[in-house]
């Protein structure tokens, strides 16, 4: 049995679709705060079954007979160490054999506030004794993606990454080294340092959205105090909002870019182009 945390995520939503082009949904569950938001996987014959990373008592249910387990990282920045602490302890009592877990890029060198909970975590893995491997995703490209429509309202994208670049991949790209981890026959290694083929500044990334709309779209660098006010005016969560301009500086110091090539081997094909993703966003 395979068992994915978080399935009703973003990222979790694109492991099930993708794991289930290659296991039965007999042999998969998923572990969600609501069940009613994964009805459709349960319709699907995959195991449903509920679990909340800050309730400790429900997770032993819900690792019952897992065999493989996908810890997809908590989206509460700031709780991440203690919620993941708990299904680490619950995998290691209901005899879980491999635990995968979606770290960030470098975790071990990185200086943003965003690698600590995560280089946490692959500490706590280490330390209960479970074999596991470490999926040190780097950036989504979706993280910027998604925003194409504010970006073409106001002819501007916003910053604090100056000339840095991100080998920024797609969920879609993560998932499949998720999958292709989690179905292997062979012990998989225990970290992966997983990146896109293609690195890209914000001045790049506006001058495609740029290309592809027809419209003028420009790059703003901002101090990282004032990009992250900028955020929170509209309306991210103050802490989200550091961490995003924490990250931005992150990237100036090439935290969020690889060239190691690893994801591309993992899924065995290129990583999605940047100018695919941005056409999809332009053409929503």
């Amino acid at each position: 049995m395979i068992l994915i945390t978080g399935a009703t995520g973003k990222l979790g939503r694109q492991v099930l679709a993708q794991l289930l082009e290659k296991v039965s949904a007999r042999d998969v569950a998923v572990a969600v705060r609501d069940p009613k938001k994964a009805e459709d996987l349960a319709a699907k014959g995959v195991d449903v079954r509920y679990a909340d990373y800050a309730k400790p008592e429900t997770l032993s249910a819900a690792l019952a007979g897992v065999e493989k387990l996908l810890l997809i990282s908590s989206s509460e920045v700031g709780q991440r160490a203690s919620q993941h602490a708990a299904v680490i302890d619950a995998a290691k009592k209901a005899g879980v054999k491999l635990l995968v877990y979606t770290s960030i890029l470098h975790a071990d060198t990185s200086h943003m506030s965003l690698a600590s909970e995560h280089l946490a975590t692959e500490k706590a893995i280490r330390g209960s004794g479970i074999p596991h491997a470490f999926l040190r995703n780097g950036w989504y490209i979706e993280n910027y993606t998604e925003n194409v429509g504010s970006a073409l309202a106001h002819g501007v994208m916003a910053g604090s990454a100056k000339d840095g670049k991100v080998a920024a991949a797609t969920r879609a790209d993560y998932a499949a080294a998720a999958v292709a981890v989690l179905t292997s026959k062979t012990a998989p290694k225990e970290i992966y340092e997983l990146a896109g083929d293609d690195a890209f500044t914000m001045t790049e990334l506006a001058a495609e959205v740029s290309r592809q709309s027809g419209r003028r779209v420009a790059y703003t660098d901002l101090p990282q105090g004032e990009y992250a006010q900028m955020l929170a005016g509209f309306g991210v969560p103050q802490t989200i909002a550091d961490m995003l301009a924490d990250t931005d500086v992150g990237i100036t110091r090439g935290e969020l870019d690889d060239r190691s090539g690893e994801l591309h081997r993992l899924i065995g094909r290129a990583t999605t182009p940047l100018a695919k993703v941005v056409a999809s966003a332009v053409a929503r």
